[in-house]
């Protein structure tokens, strides 16, 4: 047991010297995220419709990195690394026909066969995904635009049912069915409602716009603004939102002619690695502090209209993204684990918000209360999130919100154990996130708790890891996962579960002290998932961290263990 734990402790004080230094001077970490297929095809299409004489080298370079990244079974994965999907290859080959049809013939050819063997678009099981991927289609000419399902733009009349229906994909959906009704308009009554509702929808758009500074980007996410600006382009609508965001997929394109999935991620990536920090023992260092600016100055200062967002959260990008309560909720327990967190007023105006975005059954959704639309919420793993975070900050467990939450929580298990994750890998990230959180609630004994963590122990690997399946690698990210619920429940420390865990993980610290991240974080659920780097390392140093803590008995808490400012810090 003392090698264990002494092996644990070299691993953390080497992976948080090299989590510090992906820090960059405003206090943000840093990663190395893989291209996208999906959003290099999304940037070229909508280059070529918005401004194809000033964006023809782009577009080329693009066309030729697509070409490069399929892979040798004809197909494209999300990201670059992954396995061929039926979304992505679908988007790539009819992207090259649209965009390079000659020097593409050979594999847009290979491309369309592998989709059939993939299943064809009946695959994709998501009904706006598949819209998207027909869309893409059809401008292709693969097929005709009645092949295409008709988007209900007259649902933007009421604020409500949009929010509730469309929510998170309000800016695509609403570009896409105004370059819908405008291309292949509809007639009749159906027809006159359109056109009502064309205004509306532009000036929900508009929304979204000046929320973002005008700067196009929206969300700070290749591919929806790739949506937005190709469907524009094509209504002859918005010439201002088509030039921004035209110039935003110009700034943000990687020098071998590709695009990331996601822009900007400085939130997601520092909330998960300060949490991790501070779990490691960090808390204290002042190397922290810039990360602690970062968060005070990029809460949301204003009401997010298009969601009926109050302020008060933060993004996963910046000061003027979407608020969602997963980045908030990990920055409100990173907050609450920094020193003076008693008298941080961002703190308490985080916690505010974290409690009135609860829905009203009890759980929390990503983006919308009480939200319909299943790729939102509500969600398990969010739920227990918000939980803890609540309970860093000092909410009691007996409290109204965490009680409700907890409540709503136990009736969400699936038949064998688990629980579900909407933004990560299914099934040990949900289960884990559940346990750990019903753990700290003072709950392990119950049975739903009791369930998950007999599913988590039956599923450890014999090599001391957790994976997803019987076919997916072991991760860092859920053997983390894991095993912090499994401590968070009451796992002994010393027993074999524990310390084979522990072992997997520090055996898997690479020599510069950082971990391989796998594609566990969901970008489409069920179709693409892509890595995250900062994510990897916080988990793992906070699973490492409170397995230390547990083990390491009058040595204080573990928020102390690496603090220079603290009496018992090593340094």
């Amino acid at each position: 047991m003392p090698e264990v734990s002494q092996r644990a402790e070299h691993a953390i004080r080497l992976g948080a010297e090299e989590l510090f230094g992906r820090q960059r001077e405003n206090g943000a970490f840093g990663d190395d995220p893989p291209s996208s297929v999906l959003g290099t095809a999304g940037a070229i299409t909508a280059l070529r419709f918005a401004d194809p004489a000033g964006s023809a080298e782009l577009v080329a370079a693009g066309s030729q990195w697509l070409r490069s990244a399929q892979l040798p079974d004809g197909g494209w994965g999300g990201v670059l690394g992954a396995g061929s999907e039926p979304v992505a290859t679908s988007v790539a080959a009819a992207t090259l026909q649209i965009v390079d049809p000659d020097a593409s013939a050979e594999a847009i050819a290979a491309g369309r066969a592998r989709l059939e063997q993939l299943g064809g678009l009946a695959a994709v099981t998501d009904p706006a995904v598949l819209l998207l991927c027909k869309t893409f289609g059809m401008l292709a000419g693969f097929l005709q635009p009645e092949d295409l399902r008709r988007l209900p733009l007259e649902i933007v009349l009421f604020d409500r049912v949009r929010r509730q229906n469309v929510s998170f994909r309000t800016a695509p959906f609403a570009a896409m069915a105004l370059a819908q009704s405008v291309t292949d308009p509809a007639r009749g009554l159906r027809g006159k409602t359109s056109r009502l509702a064309r205004g509306k929808a532009l000036r929900l758009l508009g929304e979204v716009y000046e929320h973002e500074g005008r700067t196009g980007d929206f969300s700070e996410d290749p591919w929806p603004s790739a949506l937005v600006c190709l469907s524009l382009a094509r209504a002859g609508l918005a010439p201002d939102m088509v030039a921004a965001s035209a110039g935003y997929l110009r700034r943000s394109v990687r020098p071998d002619g590709s695009w990331d999935a996601v822009s900007n991620l400085d939130l997601t990536r520092s909330g998960f690695a300060a949490t991790g920090l501070i779990a490691a023992g960090y808390a204290a260092d002042p190397r922290l502090e810039p990360t602690r600016q970062l968060f005070h100055r990029c809460q949301q200062r204003q009401e997010f209209t298009v969601l009926a967002c109050p302020p008060g959260g933060w993004s996963f990008s910046g000061a003027r993204g979407w608020p969602v309560t997963l980045e908030s909720a990990e920055i409100i327990a990173a907050l609450a684990g920094m020193p003076g967190h008693q008298s941080d007023q961002s703190l308490r105006t985080g916690l505010e918000w974290l409690r009135g975005r609860q829905d009203s059954r009890g759980s929390w959704s990503l983006w919308v209360r009480d939200t319909k639309l299943a790729n939102d919420g509500p969600c398990p793993s969010i739920t227990s999130q918000a939980i803890t975070a609540l309970l860093d900050a000092g909410e009691p467990a007996d409290g109204p919100a965490v009680s409700k939450a907890v409540g709503w929580l136990l009736t969400q298990q699936r038949p064998d154990g688990t629980f579900d994750n909407l933004w990560y890998r299914d099934h040990t990230t949900g289960t884990s996130a559940v346990l750990a959180a019903l753990g700290r609630a003072g709950k392990a004994g119950d049975p739903v708790a009791e369930r998950a963590r007999r599913w988590l122990l039956d599923t450890q690997r014999p090599d001391g890891s957790w994976g997803d399946g019987a076919e997916s690698d072991s991760s860092v990210e859920e053997t983390a996962w894991a095993l912090h619920a499994l401590l968070e429940a009451g796992l002994d420390p010393a027993s074999a579960p524990a310390s084979s865990a522990v072992d997997w993980l520090v055996n898997a610290q690479q020599p510069t002290g950082g971990w391989q991240p796998s594609r566990v974080c969901a970008y489409i659920r069920h179709h693409m998932h892509y890595p995250n780097g900062a994510i990897t390392r916080g988990l793992a140093l906070r699973a490492l961290g409170l397995y230390q803590s547990k083990t390491q008995t009058g040595a204080g808490s573990a928020s102390a263990v690496h603090s220079p400012a603290s009496s018992e810090g090593t340094g």
